[in-house]
């Protein structure tokens, strides 16, 4: 069998063969841009594919994305449709981003931001108002692998946690909301507003002017989902207008983030550079060796996208 990679360049093609060594040590390892036979490439481990590459491989059995969205892949007008998409979602990926959230939502908790801009500037200002995490009502919109074991997390830290999803979804021991006519009543009780939501024609855009005006005056914005999910500038608004206070972000519609977006220097903003969740090469690789596995017995396969969901 023959897997052939487009995730980290040719430079990183060595370090995917020692892994996969590890895991798969029968399997053949080609980087994208060697002189392959196409029909010779059972599998693609991709991020970010080639418009119209993906569709030269005849024998393909299954794409792997690098990461947990797929939306990379969807971008290529000829991806094959009759192929299945698994998602790179691991335990180590809720685990990540679970701790991503987490600490997000302590330093918005503790306003560390204030604190390293005030030492950046040397000045020594003590802070009068402490709150802690029971104080703070934390609303995780996307109650998927990736939402639940974020609110699992921050409701063991003492957060108070909710969570919303699109469709029919619970939360097991936390308030769970469901579809439009109850999204008004999650982001009330929303002191910070959670993104893990898959992107989709009906979340982009989500993030704006509209959501965040529902949201408690004051409140927190943490996007860990997609970028397509947030409208910058309404962002920018509510943080002027205070109806934010203050805001992470880690994805953006372009990225890298370009050094003149004025999302770098506001105040209000701590911008991280998508990096919340990020397998490393090896546990991907483990991953990846046991979707093979799973394919080739004929197991049914987790995290697989589905056009009718969009995820």
């Amino acid at each position: 069998m023959r897997l052939i990679i487009n995730s980290g360049g040719a430079q990183a093609i060595d370090d995917w063969r020692a892994n996969f060594q590890a895991f798969a040590p029968g399997l053949e390892v080609a980087g994208w841009h060697d002189d392959v036979d196409p029909a010779s490439v059972d599998y693609a481990l991709v991020w970010e594919p080639d418009p119209g590459r993906l569709a030269t491989f005849p024998n393909l059995k299954l794409i792997i994305s690098a990461g947990a969205g797929v939306d990379h892949i969807l971008a290529d007008p000829q991806w094959p449709r009759h192929v299945p998409i698994a998602r790179m979602v691991t335990a180590r990926t809720q685990t990540e981003m679970a701790e991503f959230v987490l600490t997000s939502a302590l330093m918005l908790t503790r306003d560390i931001k204030r604190a390293v801009d005030n030492q950046a500037r040397r000045h020594w200002e003590f802070f009068d108002s402490v709150r802690v995490a029971a104080d703070l009502r934390v609303g995780i919109m996307g109650l998927g692998h990736l939402g639940v074991a974020s609110a699992q997390l921050l409701s063991r830290v003492g957060f108070q946690v909710s969570g919303w999803s699109r469709g029919a979804s619970r939360l097991e021991g936390l308030p769970s909301y469901a579809g439009q006519d109850q999204f008004g009543a999650f982001l009330a009780a929303a002191d910070i507003l959670v993104c893990l939501l898959p992107a989709t024609d009906s979340t982009r855009g989500i993030l704006n002017a509209a959501t965040l005006s529902r949201l408690p005056r004051g409140a927190c914005l943490i996007n860990a989902g997609r970028g397509s999910h947030m409208v910058a500038r309404d962002v920018v608004a509510a943080l002027n207008s205070g109806q934010l206070s203050q805001a992470v972000l880690d994805v953006f519609d372009e990225e890298p983030l370009p050094p003149e977006s004025p999302l770098w220097s506001h105040p209000g903003i701590i911008v991280t550079p998508h990096c919340a969740a990020i397998p490393d090469r090896r546990e991907r690789a483990r991953h990846t060796a046991f979707l093979i596995a799973a394919n080739e017995r004929g197991d049914a396969l987790p995290n697989v996208y589905d056009a009718r969901r969009g995820y």
